[in-house]
């Protein structure tokens, strides 16, 4: 049987409202619209195109115009419905970078469970919502997918504005949230766009290892520690290796030291919760695992994406980089024939960081 929805509601502002609400109660700490205009920032892509920065990140050139116009990429788009959601589950003292050196440094957002499923879920169920008070509703939902540019849409919202470490930062709430889109065709009520607040701060700048904020609001992905841990799966720059130190999966060193991540919430989110202890292992328990163990312990979690063996090669350089020890040595040398070449070459590298201090 055909359910008839709930007669259309006409009042914009109220339906935006609605939506906002409705995004609360879905577990959204906040809720922004935007249209589809996104000011200079497809400029601002072509020029950090042109200088080469996105490295090998060949999709970042692809599409072209429907990237920072949305209406390219989904015709009947009016607004975009733009949400973010907190994941820090544990704290960090503010601007402070702990050092653990033989421990295995992963970024917070991998902690847990794959945030992909979870903002893709209460997305769709926020747009569930909202059809069963709108005729005709044409929606689709995003979640760091297609050629979006989740961040500017985000500012345009109202939802932070882009920082000089490119990350969107909240007046309340910092920067550790995860954000989403809902493309629509309803002409919803638009939210102010946010206005920066880094003032004259460059603690992002000073403080990233190998000084992949090239400048103000520029980050160069083929020094960022991020990219060389998860997205880039080849062998890393000898000269780099040491500055990535114990980072096994991405860097939170920008998001750490900004004084605007003292606001920064813990979420109440299940699927967040740490997984295997992952933010206090040390490095000989992740250079331990058999391929077997890492596809088990990963199962549902953001570190599947990379792979073993570009997993091994972090861990690898993380263990070249720890204090010196002869079981390091024998752990790096006991793997080195079951991995690949391309492993084995950071292994021996680790081998002689560790030598050297004897």
């Amino acid at each position: 049987m055909i359910m008839q929805k709930i007669p259309l509601l006409h009042d914009m502002q109220s339906l935006t409202q609605e939506i906002k609400r409705w995004g609360h109660e879905l577990g959204f700490q906040q809720v922004g619209i935007s249209g589809v205009d996104l000011g200079q920032h497809g400029q601002h892509l072509q020029n950090w195109l042109a200088k080469g920065y996105h490295a090998d990140l060949d999709y970042m050139a692809s599409h072209g115009a429907k990237r920072w116009q949305p209406d390219l990429l989904e015709p009947y788009t009016q607004r975009i419905i733009s949400v973010r959601m907190d994941y820090l589950v544990d704290k960090p003292a503010p601007r402070t970078i702990s050092s653990h050196p033989q421990q295995g440094v992963i970024a917070r957002y991998a902690l847990g469970r794959d945030y992909h499923k979870v903002l893709r879920k209460r997305l769709q169920k926020l747009a569930e919502r909202i059809e069963t008070h709108i005729q005709d509703l044409e929606y689709r939902a995003f979640v760091d997918s297609a050629p979006v540019l989740e961040r500017a849409i985000a500012e345009q919202a109202g939802l932070g504005w882009i920082g000089k470490n490119t990350m969107l930062i909240n007046r309340q709430a910092g920067s550790f949230f995860f954000l989403g889109e809902l493309f629509t065709n309803l002409p919803l009520i638009i939210d102010q766009p946010s206005s920066a607040h880094c003032g004259s701060c460059s603690a992002c700048l000073d403080i990233c290892p190998t000084q992949a904020i090239v400048a103000p609001y520029q980050l160069d992905a083929r020094l960022c520690i991020a990219y060389l841990t998860i997205e880039y799966t080849g062998v890393i720059p000898e000269h780099l290796r040491s500055l990535i130190g114990n980072r096994v999966f991405g860097c939170d060193d920008c998001q750490l030291i900004c004084p605007w991540n003292r606001y920064a919430n813990l979420s109440q989110e299940v699927d967040f919760q740490v997984r295997h202890q992952l933010d206090r292992v040390s490095l000989l328990t992740l250079w331990s695992w058999t391929e077997a163990e890492f596809l088990q312990r990963t199962e549902g979690s953001p570190l599947r994406r990379i792979g073993y063996q570009a997993f091994m090669r972090n861990i690898a350089i993380g263990l070249g980089n720890a204090p010196p020890s002869k079981t390091i040595i024998e752990a790096l040398q006991q793997k080195q024939p079951m991995v690949t070449e391309m492993v084995q070459e950071h292994i021996i590298w680790a081998i002689k960081q560790q030598e050297k201090t004897f």
